[in-house]
């Protein structure tokens, strides 16, 4: 297991209530929010990092990386799969 810091977070109330209605570990559910986003952001700035290295991506290579994207999104029951 990972080692853990313990915060204090304020939130709405309103999404605080709603998360409760999904989970009974809202902690968790905000930390996966959290990694998801951390790794999103990450991603971006690698993507920046790159083009600024070797030129814009190409429309090409853009459809190519949605067809990639799509394809990873559909199980082989061709049903989304879900996001998280």
């Amino acid at each position: 297991m990972e080692d853990t810091t313990r915060i204090t977070v304020s939130l709405p109330t309103g999404l605080v209530d709603e998360l409760r209605k999904l989970t009974d570990d809202v902690a968790g559910m905000v930390s996966e929010a959290a990694a998801r986003q951390l790794r999103h952001d990450l991603l971006g700035l690698e993507l920046e990092r790159y083009q600024q290295e070797h030129g814009a991506f190409t429309e090409e290579e853009v459809a190519e990386a949605d067809a990639r994207i799509e394809a990873a999104m559909v199980g082989p029951t061709d049903q989304p799969k879900a996001q998280g």
